[in-house]
């Protein structure tokens, strides 16, 4: 026998075994929140939104973009959208206007749900059907609904989600996920975290971020308590997980220094920090530097993991979980192992090519890129996917050692140079432009421009910096600008950012 996979199941399975148990505590005072609501309640609403989607004519395969920060209703979308045949995108709610619009249109997305703080912002941008989620424009889409025929997908590879993800070109590309790569990767999620009916998950990890790393749909499927945290400050996430018993939580390592920061400010106070010997963090994005892993396993007596995917591979590549033979280490060199992206996860190849390129292959790799079949084949070859990362493989281990696309991962955000590059060149006082990511101690690293100025062209710094700033997403704007003679190149002229890179991270260079 062969059951096509649906995300849908995990709810279903939730919703059966242990209905009456507490799914989600939305976001307290938050304008539209759900409160708090048990599985039957989620698999009823998940029922209702696909009804209401039924009602307006959304077919089957049909997009439905969602930009809102972490929230109940965002859970909701994520079965009551994917499991009901329909493909979730879903939006990044720190672009600008034009950015969201971009993937709107190129996904041909033809409903639009909108959190309510973004509602001005985001008024002029045309979909189909736009809703707000307000709690009252909304309320036909968050209707309970106790049964609804099941949606069988006719292939387990049918797309559940679309999910845009910054790379080397100035625009976003679609990630195709499908209910196969969703389901197996959440299972494989849950068996390396050892996730029980026990666990209260904590949502610090943005639910646009590759559908939370499909950690939501694990702890769904186990029943865990999950509570919903929409703007991330370190004292209000302590505060949480002393109130909640909250035992598993993700996050960047930005997240991670505002933890620590608050940790701080507590142990000064004479304040108990929570948690302790209780509660597993799982860090992606880039690895922070090994003295913060060894405070978060000795200052807040937390447990560190550390997981190295993409967005292509949904996203689990590499999972580095303390092995049982690293009992008896000392902190530091505990935490300096830690700090390598890891061992492959259950299920997954992983090795490198001859020119040290990261490749992988497993059944969480993507579908392929929305409506971009050269850009698919261009990552997709003799049946591996090539991450554009560079690193080694020793023991087992992965580490990472550069990153080919020039992604730049500041507090958790890709950002793509090329971007940034263009939109500098758009200013008349830029001959030429290289940005590069450098140290930073809150956002492990940051967004900097290196500039050539037209002859006969003055411009400061924070001009550029203000005229990015009206272009692009706060985040992706260089944080500071340097004037240069010239930018190092190849002698084919294609510049050389690894040479540029190199100073700013020398261990010997202040950050």
């Amino acid at each position: 026998m062969q059951v096509s996979f649906n995300v849908m199941d995990y709810l279903k399975r939730a919703a059966f075994v242990c209905g009456a148990r507490c799914a989600i505590t939305d976001e307290p005072g938050a304008q539209g929140s759900l409160g708090t609501i048990s599985y039957r309640e989620l698999l009823a609403l998940a029922n209702g939104m696909a009804a209401e989607l039924d009602r307006l004519g959304v077919g089957v395969g049909e997009r439905v973009a969602i930009v809102s920060p972490n929230a109940a209703k965002f859970l909701v979308a994520l079965f009551g959208v994917s499991g009901s045949g329909r493909m979730l995108v879903p939006i990044n709610y720190r672009l600008n206007a034009g950015e969201v619009d971009y993937i709107v249109q190129h996904s041909g997305a033809s409903v639009l749900l909108i959190d309510v703080e973004l509602e001005e912002s985001l008024a002029n941008i045309n979909c189909q059907h736009k809703v707000i989620l307000d709690g009252v424009h909304d309320a036909d889409l968050f209707t309970s609904v106790d049964e609804l025929p099941r949606w069988e997908p006719e292939d387990e590879n049918f797309v559940a989600s679309v999910n845009y993800t910054s790379g080397t070109t100035a625009r976003p590309k679609g990630v195709r996920l499908t209910h196969r790569n969703c389901w197996l990767n959440a299972m494989a999620m849950g068996w390396h975290l050892g996730i029980s009916d026990r666990d209260v998950y904590l949502h610090t990890l943005p639910t646009f971020h590759c559908n939370g790393w499909g950690i939501p749909y694990a702890v769904t499927a186990m029943g865990c308590h999950q509570v919903i945290i929409r703007k991330i400050d370190g004292e209000n996430i302590l505060a949480r997980i002393e109130q909640y018993g909250v035992t598993l939580l993700c996050g960047a390592p930005t997240v991670v220094s505002l933890i620590l920061q608050a940790a701080e400010s507590r142990r000064a106070n004479g304040r108990e920090i929570p948690g302790k010997g209780r509660v597993r963090m799982v860090v992606a994005g880039a690895p922070p530097p090994s003295v913060v892993i060894e405070q978060v396993e000795t200052l807040l007596g937390w447990e560190f993991i550390q997981l190295y995917g993409l967005t292509e591979t949904s996203p689990l590549v590499a999972f580095n979980r303390a092995p049982r033979e690293w009992d008896g280490l000392e902190p530091a060199e505990r935490a300096r192992l830690l700090s390598l992206a890891g061992p492959p996860g259950i299920g997954v190849a992983l090795r490198t090519d001859d020119n040290g390129e990261v490749m992988t292959r497993s059944n969480y790799v993507f579908d392929g890129y929305w409506e971009q079949p050269k850009e698919t084949a261009d990552v997709v070859k003799g049946g591996w996917f090539h991450t554009g990362d560079a690193g080694v493989v020793s023991d087992a281990y992965l580490t990472i050692m550069d990153r080919k696309k020039d992604i730049i991962i500041t507090g958790g955000e890709n950002v793509s140079s090329i971007e940034v590059e263009n939109c500098l060149y758009q200013h008349e006082s830029v001959a030429e432009a290289c940005v590069i990511g450098v140290p930073h101690d809150k956002w492990g690293e940051t967004v900097k421009a290196l500039v050539v100025r037209r002859r006969d062209r003055l411009v400061d710094e924070q001009v550029l910096i203000a005229f990015c700033r009206e272009r692009l997403a706060h985040y992706k704007c260089p944080t500071s600008v340097e004037f240069r003679e010239s930018l190092q190149r190849t002698a084919t002229g294609k510049l050389q950012k690894y040479r540029m890179r190199k100073s700013y991270w020398d261990e010997d260079k202040p950050s």
